[in-house]
């Protein structure tokens, strides 16, 4: 009777598990050499060289116009940058992090007695929160929705080129 108890236990853990669903994404195929942003399309392209590999619709920062300058300012950064950190504990699903402010971009904001801001990240939705009304609406970032951040975040490794467009 034992015996038959743990193998009841065993077999509904083993259920449990191949039921749930993890935010994790296992990715095989060409590496993602750059991500294009294009603001003024709201779309993100995941690149192997000249190759679109995915694309996907997103939205931005509440004053989506413009190159981000300051702190506060709403606005997403245009330019070069790269992915500089990842982080699977995000507050927004899960998120990769974007190395703005570059060297220009503080200078640019120290000459104005400003602070250029930072912690511009490609990320989901709000955890435990619902969609946003507002087509933008983070403070600079670039937001996907949480099953295309899975994908990006298994695609994307730290070091990626993201070009940022108008």
């Amino acid at each position: 009777m034992r015996a038959f108890r743990v193998l009841a236990i065993l077999l509904v853990a083993i259920t449990i598990a191949g039921c749930s669903k993890s935010k994790f994404r296992t990715y095989s195929g060409p590496e993602v050499t750059r991500v294009i942003v294009a603001k003024e399309d709201r779309r993100l392209w995941l690149m192997h060289n000249d190759e679109v590999l995915k694309s996907y619709p997103m939205e931005l920062g509440f004053a989506p116009s413009g190159h981000k300058q300051f702190e506060g300012d709403g606005k997403t950064p245009e330019g070069t940058y790269y992915i500089d950190r990842r982080n699977p504990n995000s507050s927004f699903h899960l998120s990769l992090g974007i190395s703005y402010p570059n060297a220009q971009d503080r200078a640019f904001a120290k000459k104005a007695g400003k602070s250029p801001g930072g912690d511009i990240f490609i990320h989901g939705r709000p955890n435990g929160q619902p969609k946003k009304d507002d087509p933008d609406w983070t403070w600079g970032c670039i937001s996907v929705k949480n099953r295309h951040m899975e994908w990006i975040y298994a695609m994307v490794d730290t070091g990626t080129l993201i070009t940022i467009t108008p």
